[in-house]
């Protein structure tokens, strides 16, 4: 882990995540890059990323909002993005498959965890897989059970990190 870095994401990135994305997700839940350029623009802040050298391996994404639930409208829409919002939306923790269960992932979603604690937000939302509520429990976060969203055509728990 010693040539790992973190920083936030750029547009000159954009090839690069979205293949990230691509290799984690499949067609129908994986954002686009012209998604992805939106995001850089509107939440730029919100968008870090784990790279080794140069090459970017994994990703933690999600804009800002008053809104206590991740919805759908979300994902598609960066303008919703409010800098002075309460919670801080994760969109996505996704990782490179050969760079998996080493570390990475978690050592990026506790950068944005400490980033939205000193930022002094009530706490982060996300939604995962059945498979992944535990992963994410260890970081502190609560199930609240399936989510609303029906993103990708998949069946999604909000999970919920209050301060």
């Amino acid at each position: 882990m010693e040539h790992m870095q973190i920083r936030m994401a750029k547009m000159e990135d954009l090839d690069e995540i979205a293949f990230v994305e691509s290799e984690c997700f499949p067609f129908g839940e994986a954002a686009t890059k012209e998604k992805f350029a939106e995001r850089i623009k509107e939440y730029g802040t919100h968008f870090w990323l784990m790279c080794e050298e140069e090459k970017v391996i994994a990703f933690v994404d999600g804009m800002v909002t008053d809104e206590k639930n991740l919805t759908d409208e979300m994902y598609e829409k960066a303008c919703l993005h409010d800098e002075k919002g309460a919670w801080q939306m994760i969109f996505g923790v996704n990782t490179l498959p050969k760079y998996r269960r080493q570390g990475y992932a978690e050592k990026l979603l506790r950068y944005a965890i400490n980033d939205a604690r000193a930022q002094d937000r009530e706490g982060l939302v996300l939604t995962c897989k059945d498979k992944l509520v535990h992963y994410y429990e260890k970081f502190g976060f609560q199930n609240e059970g399936v989510s609303e969203s029906v993103h990708g055509g998949a069946m999604w728990y909000q999970m919920r990190l209050t301060f």
